[in-house]
C-alpha cells in the first residue's frame, strides 16, 4: 500500500471521464489497496481512482466513523441503476475541494451496479449519507465535481479561489 497525491481543483484530469476496467486483477487491487490507505489518511469517506490522477472506474468508500471498526467498501465500474424521485439534502465535501463544504440536493435512495475486488458482478441498493457519498464518488468518475451542482456564482467563486492559489503555490 502505498499513499498517492489526491489532485485538487483547477486540475483539468478531475474533469476527465475514467475507462472502464476490463479486468480485475492483482494491479486493481493494488490501487484500490492505495486509494483506501490515501483515503483514510486524508482523512476522508470516499475517494474516486481520478482523484489521485488515475482515470480509471474504481472508487473506495468507508463511512464507519473514528471510533468504529473500518468497513470498506470497494467498487469498480460502479454504475447507478435506479434513483429515487425522492431527493435529499446533504452537506458535501471533497478532498479535491478541501475545506469547501456546501449543501448538495440528490436523490435520496439509489441502486448500483459494480464489480467486487473478485470481478464479480454485484448490486447494492444504498440511501442516506452512502447515497450520496455513491453519487458524488461515481460523478468523479464522469468528470463531474459536487460544486457542478452549484449555482454559476458560487462554483465560479470557489474555482477562483483555488486558481489563485494554485497560481501562488506555483510561484513559491
Amino acid at each position: 500500500m502505498a499513499l498517492r497525491e489526491i489532485i485538487v481543483i483547477p486540475d483539468p484530469r478531475l474533469k476527465l471521464v475514467s475507462e472502464p476496467i476490463a479486468t480485475v486483477d492483482s494491479e486493481v487491487r493494488k490501487l484500490a489497496d492505495d486509494m483506501l490507505e490515501t483515503m483514510y489518511a486524508a482523512p476522508g469517506i470516499g475517494l474516486a481512482a481520478i482523484q489521485i490522477a488515475v482515470p480509471r472506474r474504481v472508487v473506495t468508500i468507508d463511512l464507519a466513523r473514528k471510533d468504529e471498526p473500518k468497513q470498506p467498501v470497494v467498487l469498480i465500474n460502479p454504475e447507478i441503476i435506479w434513483r429515487s424521485d425522492e431527493l435529499s439534502i446533504y452537506e458535501e465535501g471533497c478532498l479535491s475541494i478541501p475545506e469547501y463544504y456546501e449543501e448538495v440536493e440528490r436523490p435520496a435512495k439509489c441502486r448500483i451496479r459494480y464489480q467486487d475486488l473478485d470481478g464479480k458482478a454485484q448490486e447494492l441498493d444504498c440511501e442516506g449519507l452512502m447515497a450520496t457519498c455513491v453519487q458524488h464518488e461515481i460523478d468523479h468518475l464522469n468528470g463531474v465535481l459536487f460544486i457542478d451542482y452549484l449555482s454559476r456564482l458560487k462554483r465560479e467563486r470557489v474555482m477562483k479561489k483555488f486558481a489563485k492559489a494554485a497560481r501562488r503555490e506555483a510561484h513559491a
